[in-house]
């Protein structure tokens, strides 16, 4: 995968989550203040690690993960497939 399909890649579902997110704000009181956004994909392993090695090279340690599992290779259809959230747990 060539740097720019990631990018545009990573900005489609960045804006199909945003989308989510909009239709359903009630997500936002689920989600820690000042997170980190980890998005993962069903179905594309080398999207993923690359960025799990971004989030290694740029990410702030002090704050939450908040990590989203979509579908990346289908057209992103969120209310067939709504992405997965997962939080960090207060403790």
């Amino acid at each position: 995968m060539k740097d720019t399909e990631m990018f545009e890649t990573n900005i489609d579902l960045q804006a199909a989550f945003m989308q989510y997110v909009i239709d359903r704000p009630e997500i936002l009181d689920q989600m820690p203040d000042n997170f980190r956004l980890l998005i993962l994909s069903e179905d594309d392993a080398e999207l993923n690690w690359r960025n799990l090695e971004l989030l290694k090279e740029q990410g702030d340690a002090e704050k939450p993960l908040v990590i989203v599992r979509m579908q990346t290779r289908k057209r992103v259809d969120l209310s067939t497939y709504p992405p997965q959230i997962y939080t960090p747990i207060a403790a």
